[in-house]
């Protein structure tokens, strides 16, 4: 028995590493190139935060993008796990927003610079309850969907995914040690767009969870 609780992953987890352009026509709405291989960045653990507190907008943006993702959360730690071993590391999931300050990532690529002030920012990682790995017995095909004033903007299936979550899993952790606790954020769908102050924000995986968040400004 493991003396952390893995259903509060968010309260001691170590690290969040995320994949970008893991969806073909996400890629393509921001006029990117799809990938040939994950392409890899990281939120620090203060990103978390879960339902009843606000996602706030930074000082420095004034753009805020959505991105609903499926959240893999590692039950079992390793270095170089082989795909077919992969699952096997799971514990389960949780539904995650990636919001993103688009305005400031726009910049950092135009000038080669890293996307940490876009990504890493307080409040930018909600998600929701831990789901155990046999509620979702197909990760490969998992409906999610995001909504902002009740309109929906986000419905995506898992299935459109370009790196699997065996070949992501067993990518990361040939160069980066993976730990219990830890997660992995798979990347959006299409439909990615800006939030305002006061906005409500939901969103869920069809027939399994359901969250919903507020977004503020944050003080100056």
């Amino acid at each position: 028995m493991t003396a952390r609780n893995i259903s509060r992953f968010w309260e001691w987890g170590r690290k969040i590493i995320c994949v970008g352009r893991n969806y073909a026509d996400h890629a393509k709405e921001l006029k990117n190139a799809i990938p040939t291989e994950p392409i890899l960045f990281l939120k620090p653990p203060s990103a978390y935060i879960r339902e009843g507190s606000p996602i706030l907008v930074p000082l420095y943006s004034t753009n805020l993008h959505h991105e609903v993702e499926l959240g893999v959360v590692i039950g079992k730690g390793g270095t170089a796990i082989p795909q077919s071993a992969a699952m096997e590391h799971v514990a389960g999931y949780a539904l995650c927003l990636d919001m993103t300050a688009r305005d400031i990532q726009d910049e950092c690529k135009s000038k080669g610079l890293p996307w940490t002030m876009a990504k890493a920012f307080n409040t930018s990682c909600p998600v929701s309850e831990f789901i155990p790995k046999e509620r979702i017995p197909d990760p490969g095909s998992v409906k999610l969907w995001l909504k902002v004033n009740d309109q929906l903007r986000q419905s995506g299936c898992t299935s459109q995914m370009i790196f699997s979550i065996p070949y992501l899993i067993s990518y990361i952790s040939d160069f980066i040690t993976l730990e219990e606790g830890d997660l992995i954020l798979t990347g959006t769908p299409k439909g990615v767009s800006a939030v305002q102050e006061h906005d409500e924000l939901q969103a869920g995986i069809e027939d399994v969870v359901t969250m919903s968040f507020r977004v503020d400004r944050q003080d100056q």
